[in-house]
């Protein structure tokens, strides 16, 4: 063999076992990808279907169909009409928490409606909101069984104080982390019990934020159902 047909080999066996070395790295790099963007959600979806090829699949498949939503963050104005109705409901919780939690519930399927998000079948809905919203999905995953169990009269006071905590999660992920009113006067607080789980609002305060020189609005606690 001469020297000519002995660079031509070495070459075609580098080219080759790059080749080999790209494409054996691509899977960890797409489950790499999978499990920042799903969050809990990916190993959720590991134990359901329970093999990992085909829950990554499935997970691939909600990325997709979620690129195809039209997606809208909320006007400051919409914004502040969510978080005083927010405040509303979980002052509602006091006198009438079955209601409440209800009331919750409904307010979130109409936020995920204006940002964008259908809102049919409970199963497709979860699918779409865990591409994004995975690291709170979990909690509005428990607050929709108690809810369900409300209905059957089988939630006591405390499993609907969960909810509410539970409800907040995703609503605070879906409505955004800053939020500065437009106007003067107090800026209404939200009700969030004190408890809210560690990582709810991946990092966001558990009221809103008033502006600078207003006063926050006095907080009424989920957490103690006879405050007024």
């Amino acid at each position: 063999m001469n020297t000519t047909a002995t660079v031509i080999l070495i070459v075609v066996i580098v080219v080759v076992l790059a080749a080999a070395a790209v494409f054996a790295g691509r899977p960890m790099l797409r489950r790499r990808h999978l499990k920042e963007r799903f969050g809990p959600e990916y190993d959720r979806a590991v134990e359901q279907y329970g093999d990992r090829r085909e829950a990554e699949r499935n997970l691939a498949d909600r990325e997709r169909r979620h690129s195809e939503l039209t997606l809208k963050p909320l006007e400051p104005a919409a914004r502040e009409r969510y978080a005083i109705e927010w405040t509303a409901v979980q002052e509602r919780f006091v006198d009438a928490p079955d209601d409440a939690v209800q009331e919750a519930d409904e307010l979130i399927t109409r936020l995920m409606r204006d940002r964008g998000y259908p809102t049919g079948a409970h199963d497709k809905r979860m699918e779409l909101l865990s591409v994004e919203h995975g690291h709170t999905l979990n909690h509005y995953r428990k607050a929709h069984e108690i809810a369900r169990r409300s209905e059957a009269g089988e939630a006591q006071t405390e499993d609907l104080r969960q909810a509410m905590i539970h409800h907040r999660a995703l609503f605070d992920d879906l409505l955004g982390q800053a939020y500065q009113p437009r106007h003067g006067g107090t800026t209404p607080t939200s009700a969030a019990p004190t408890d809210t789980p560690a990582g709810a609002h991946d990092g966001r305060t558990d009221q809103w934020q008033a502006a600078p020189g207003e006063a926050n609005a006095p907080r009424l606690d989920v957490s103690k159902p006879d405050q007024r």
